[in-house]
């Protein structure tokens, strides 16, 4: 999925920020199969604008385009189809099911991605198959970033986007994560998103833009 951007800016973003970006207020491009970083510290926009991606705001000026159409001219139904079966994002906050098991919160989508790994081989990539079991409640938080990491891979998706995905993660089990999002990205032939504080996750990426 293509995506472009032009003069987009989101509010409330202070214009202290603008100048420095190399996104807000920019013409940018992502091609279709592209991977993409996103750098910055918090409060510069990184959710907000994987939120406007995935049509969850629409306060800006400016465009944002995926596949040569306006983000903001999609419908409520449109945008429900989308998230169904061409985009896939994990949330910063993860929007996990805390009582239910973390097996259970990787099932728990409306529809399966059949070019994604088996759930238990997903499982034993990202060291969590000892987990599975237990309530997402009592799991530590980088824990629950791996188990909602597998829940966006095993969505149907053209485009990925993920939120500050190596957070609360080791180097370890950030390369592990890594492998499994370059491996099923790739049996996608989908477009990637990732932002970031600023750490530099191993993965190679197409382009990487400062906010």
């Amino acid at each position: 999925m293509q995506i472009e951007l032009q003069s987009l800016r989101p509010y409330p973003i202070p214009d202290k920020f603008i100048p420095e970006s190399e996104v807000w207020e920019k013409n940018l491009c992502i091609e279709s199969g592209g991977k993409c970083l996103l750098s910055a510290q918090s409060g510069k926009g990184k959710s907000t604008l994987l939120h406007v991606l995935y049509g969850l705001r629409r306060d800006c000026s400016g465009e944002a385009l995926l596949d040569g159409r306006s983000v903001f001219s999609h419908t409520a139904d449109e945008w429900e189809a989308l998230r169904k079966t061409r985009i896939s994002l994990l949330f910063q906050d993860l929007k996990l099911f805390p009582q239910l098991s973390a097996r259970d919160n990787v099932e728990l989508i409306p529809e399966a991605n059949p070019k994604a790994p088996p759930v238990d081989e997903m499982l034993v990539q990202v060291g969590m198959e000892q987990f599975c079991n237990q309530p997402v409640e009592t799991l530590s938080f980088g824990q629950r970033q791996r188990i909602a990491l597998l829940r966006a891979l095993r969505k149907p998706f053209e485009l990925l986007l993920l939120d500050e995905p190596f957070s609360h993660l080791d180097e370890e089990n950030t390369a592990h994560a890594c492998r499994l999002i370059v491996e099923t990205v790739e049996r996608n032939r989908a477009s990637l998103i990732i932002s970031s504080l600023g750490d530099d996750p191993p993965i190679s990426f197409d382009e990487r833009f400062r906010l």
